[in-house]
C-alpha cells in the first residue's frame, strides 16, 4: 500500500502538505497542490478514510434526503450534489422518503445521531413537521427545493416555483388561450398561483375546478389526470403540468383522444428533464434549474463544516426561464 510519505517524496513536499492539500482543511498553492495530485494519481494513493476521519474530526460524508430517485429532477439534483463533493474529496450518504413520512421520520431520528458532516434535505412533501428532530443536530443543515412552507429557522436554497407557474400562464396567454387546465400535485401550490397570477393580469379566472390532481406521480398519472380534464371541458384549448412526467401522460392523452398537439391542444410542462426534449412533439416546459439549486446547497454546507459553523439562516430564491418548444401554439382560431 503506497503511504502519504511516499507520495511526499515524489512530490518534493512534506507529508503535512500533501495531508492538506487531502483533507482540504489548510488552504496549499495551485502549483503545489498539481504536484501533490500529480504523485497521487501516478502512485495510485488511497487516503485512509478511518485515520483521516480520526486526524480531522471528520468523516468527510455530507447526507441527502431525497423523495426518490425515480424522479428525473431528484435524480439531477442527486447527481449534481455527488459531482460537487467529490471534487472536494466528500462522499455522499443518500437516503430516500418515498413520500412517506414515517420513513422520513425514521431517517431524520437517525441522521439527527449519525457520523455525517452536513446534511442538505431535497424537497419538502410531508417534511415541515419533522424538522424540529433535527434541532440539535452536531452538523449543519440545509434546505433545497422547498415549495411549500419555507422554516425560518434553517438556510434554504430553492426555486422561485410561483414565478415558474407565472411563466407558463403568460406564455399560454401570449399564445391566446383561455381555456385551460392544471395537473397538479396539491404541494404544488406556488406553481399553481403563479399561473392562475398570470390569467387574472388579463381579466381572466382559472377556477379550482379546473385543477385535476393525477392519482401517481408518473406518466400513467398524468395520463389519468388528462383524461379527466378534458372529459370535464372538451373545448380546453391547452393543459399545464407542475411537472414534466405528468405532461408526457398528457401528451398520450391527447393522441388518444385524437386531439392535434399543439394544433387543438397546447402542452407545458415543468422541469425540463432529459425525455421531453425528444418527445413528439418536442414538450414546451420551464426549465428549473435543478444543478445549480444542488450545487449552491452543498456548497454553502461545505464552506460551513470548512469554518466550523452553521450557516445563516437564509432564503434564497432561483428563477426558471421557460423553453417554448413544439408542444404549445396559437389557441384554436386565433
Amino acid at each position: 500500500m503506497v503511504t502519504m510519505r511516499e507520495v511526499a517524496e515524489r512530490a518534493g513536499v512534506t507529508k503535512q502538505t500533501v495531508s492538506n492539500v487531502v483533507t482540504g482543511r489548510v488552504r496549499v498553492s495551485p502549483a503545489t497542490a498539481a504536484k501533490v495530485r500529480a504523485a497521487i494519481a501516478e502512485l495510485g494513493y488511497t487516503p485512509n478514510i478511518v485515520a483521516r476521519s480520526l486526524a480531522t474530526g471528520t468523516t468527510m460524508t455530507v447526507g441527502l434526503l431525497v423523495p426518490t430517485v425515480t424522479s428525473a429532477f431528484y435524480a439531477t439534483v442527486v447527481e449534481e450534489a455527488e459531482n460537487v463533493l467529490e471534487e472536494h474529496g466528500y462522499h455522499l450518504l443518500l437516503c430516500t422518503t418515498r413520500q412517506d413520512s414515517e420513513r422520513a421520520r425514521a431517517h431524520f431520528a437517525s441522521l439527527s445521531s449519525r457520523s455525517v458532516d452536513a446534511l442538505l434535505i431535497a424537497g419538502d412533501n410531508g417534511l415541515n413537521d419533522h424538522l424540529p428532530l433535527l434541532a440539535d443536530a452536531r452538523f449543519p443543515v440545509a434546505l433545497c427545493a422547498w415549495e411549500t412552507e419555507v422554516p425560518d429557522t434553517l438556510p434554504v436554497i430553492t426555486l422561485d416555483y410561483e414565478q415558474a407557474g407565472y411563466l407558463a400562464g403568460r406564455h399560454l396567454r401570449d399564445l391566446g388561450h383561455e381555456r385551460v387546465a392544471i395537473l397538479s400535485s396539491p404541494v404544488h401550490a406556488s406553481r399553481i398561483d403563479g399561473f392562475v397570477r398570470a390569467f387574472a393580469r388579463d381579466g381572466l379566472t382559472v377556477p379550482p375546478s379546473a385543477i385535476f390532481t393525477p392519482p401517481e406521480p408518473t406518466v400513467f398519472g398524468g395520463f389519468t389526470a388528462a383524461r379527466a380534464a378534458l372529459a370535464a371541458d372538451p373545448g380546453l384549448t391547452a393543459i399545464f403540468a407542475t411537472y414534466d412526467t405528468i405532461a408526457l401522460g398528457a401528451l398520450e392523452a391527447a393522441r388518444l383522444s385524437g386531439r392535434s398537439v399543439p394544433g387543438d391542444l397546447s402542452i407545458v410542462g415543468h422541469d425540463d428533464i432529459e425525455e421531453v426534449r425528444h418527445t413528439h412533439p418536442a414538450l414546451t416546459t420551464v426549465a428549473a434549474p435543478g444543478r445549480e439549486m444542488a450545487r449552491q446547497a452543498i456548497e454553502l454546507l461545505l464552506r460551513a463544516v470548512q469554518e466550523g459553523r452553521r450557516p445563516v439562516n437564509s432564503l434564497q430564491l432561483l428563477r426558471s426561464t421557460l423553453v417554448a418548444r413544439d408542444s404549445s401554439g396559437p389557441a384554436p382560431g386565433r
